[in-house]
């Protein structure tokens, strides 16, 4: 008996390895084109478009943030002339129904349990919480900052931090209480943000400064800002936490940075306007949409070095990946 139950782990391990050989299901990408109000769909283990959501005629305008639920049976899609969240069924692709948010959204993020969806609302400074499983707006949150751009749960889901472009700030907004807490001074025109597994410290891109600005979140200031590439956008953590990516729209890279030092140990070439990235759940590739390329470039974290560039539609805004 001992003999026997000494197979089974080797048996699960070569089966785990095996996984994209078998053609199980990996999770897409799903990247939302800002100026064709389109969706592409690319397959993450052939790095094809296998799917397109012409939602043009049904969308009022620019569409942005794009995310499928953890099942991949339900996409939100922010169209910021409309001011709403649009729910998308993917089995037949059709608009189930239209979620009225703060107006002139933006960026949107899921909270890592994928109950709620936080989409901020520019034009009216607030961020509009929506429960995934009712499609309800179930409380809107009013920023101290203005024109907040980008929302991101922290790892508890306790804090979400957003990006302020017009006042240069970030705000903490605690959850559990519905209100923000602190106002951070930030380098200039905040964008993407990235929070640290502990919750210890957030990274806040910083486009005109061309800097990263790191805040620590207990203490509610920024105690560092690291120099990057031009005009830098999004940022996204690798899986381990371990690393931290930066694009720079302005200088066509992204800049991999080792947080346990904060320095930068790699820069990987991409296409024009490198904007927001998702990385798979199992950390082997980024996705990074290119603006102005039309494309988004699919890279191996084990290398740093880009596999393919993905033509999507016009404009793409950015990728997210449903983990």
């Amino acid at each position: 008996m001992r003999q026997i139950a000494a197979l089974k782990f080797p048996v699960i391990l070569l089966a785990t390895a095996l996984f994209p050989a078998l053609g199980l299901a990996a999770p897409h990408a799903y990247v939302a084109n800002q100026a064709d109000g389109t969706v592409s769909v690319i397959d993450t283990q052939r790095d094809e478009v296998v799917r397109t959501l012409d939602l043009h005629a049904k969308a009022s305008g620019k569409l942005q943030a794009a995310l499928a639920d953890h099942g991949e049976k339900t996409l939100f899609v922010v169209d910021a002339t409309g001011s709403t969240l649009i729910v998308v069924d993917l089995a037949s692709g059709e608009i189930r129904s239209r979620i009225a948010t703060a107006k002139g959204p933006e960026g949107a993020g899921m909270s890592p349990d994928g109950k709620q969806i936080a989409v901020c609302g520019e034009d009216d400074n607030a961020v509009s919480m929506i429960d995934v499983a009712s499609q309800k707006v179930v409380r809107t949150i009013a920023t101290q900052g203005k024109n907040p751009e980008h929302c991101e749960f922290s790892s508890d889901a306790h804090w979400l931090l957003t990006s302020n472009e017009n006042s240069n700030d970030v705000d903490i907004i605690d959850l559990r209480a519905g209100k923000s807490v602190a106002l951070i001074p930030t380098s200039g025109h905040p964008r993407g943000i990235a929070i640290l597994p502990d919750n210890r410290l957030a990274y806040v891109v910083q486009e005109t400064s061309g800097t990263v600005d790191v805040i620590d979140l207990a203490q509610r200031k920024v105690v560092k800002s690291i120099k990057v590439g031009l005009r830098p956008a999004g940022a996204i953590l690798s899986t381990d936490g371990k690393m931290l990516f930066v694009a720079n729209g302005g200088a066509s890279t992204i800049s991999v940075i080792d947080v346990s030092d904060d320095h930068i140990v790699a820069e990987i070439p991409v296409g024009k306007r490198a904007w927001n990235m998702a990385t798979t759940p199992d950390g082997r590739k980024l996705y990074i949409a290119n603006g102005r390329s039309n494309s988004v470039t699919a890279i191996d974290l084990a290398t740093r070095k880009p596999i393919k560039d993905i033509a999507v539609g016009e404009l793409p805004w950015g990728v997210s990946i449903p983990n």
